[in-house]
């Protein structure tokens, strides 16, 4: 975890937002949204402020209203990052919080979709959460993937996945600059058996898929071009 931009624009969280309910899945809270009869499900990982995030259930509700069983789990156990309290600066917080762990957190979920009969997942992961989508994607425990602005995800791990994988980076990103991401682009050009799309969105910074100002026209339409993208890859590879 790195970088300020990984805490701009915090979101005020809500537990009740969002039309979807917050039931136990792998031994997590979490936040489900769709139809329980769909073969197909698609897991969002948060972001270091958590699955209460409004703007987060929004997008798990565009999810679902395209067909898909929608879950935001709670990886934080209760414990989002809090930039209000001082005495435990993001570094610090990270150290209870890490993605490995996540990554572990993640699998009873996956294991608590198939069980329910789900055929096929998908993964989005966002900042904090892109890395523990990308593990999720190099064991195969996912059938597609989405990384949007993730942090700490790394060229080896590029090389690593062999699922569809869609990259949506950001030009004004410092915690992944488009530097980093082309170099994602060049790795996942060199494996034409890989289906992959790499996207770097202008004038925007890490973070602008979910902690966009609502009230700024540009923010917004770039945050839902980065969400129709993400749903596109989804459909596509998620059947």
């Amino acid at each position: 975890m790195s970088g300020h931009q990984c805490t701009e624009n915090p979101p005020h969280l809500d537990p009740n937002s969002g039309s979807g309910h917050v039931e136990k899945l792998g031994n997590l809270d979490t936040y489900v949204s769709g139809s329980t009869h769909s073969k197909l499900a698609v897991l969002l990982v948060s972001h270091v402020f958590g699955y209460e995030t409004p703007n987060l259930r929004k997008l798990a509700d565009k999810v679902a209203e395209a067909g898909f069983y929608a879950v935001v789990p709670d990886f934080f156990h209760g414990d989002p990052y809090n930039p209000e309290d001082k005495d435990r600066p993001l570094l610090i917080w990270a150290k209870d919080h890490g993605q490995e762990k996540g990554f572990e957190d993640s699998k009873p979920i996956v294991e608590a979709l198939k069980n329910k009969g789900i055929t096929s997942i998908g993964a989005a992961g966002f900042c904090w959460g892109a890395k523990v989508a990308v593990e999720l994607a190099k064991q195969k425990l996912v059938d597609a993937t989405v990384l949007l602005h993730p942090s700490r995800v790394t060229v080896d791990d590029i090389k690593d996945v062999n699922i569809p994988i869609a990259v949506l980076g950001a030009e004004l990103d410092q915690v992944s600059p488009p530097e980093l991401v082309r170099q994602f682009e060049d790795i996942l050009a060199s494996k034409p058996e890989v289906k992959s799309f790499v996207k770097i969105f202008p004038s925007v910074k890490h973070g602008w898929t979910v902690r966009y100002n609502e009230n700024d026209p540009s923010e917004v339409e770039a945050a839902e071009e980065a969400h129709k993208d993400m749903l596109a890859w989804l459909i596509d590879y998620v059947k």
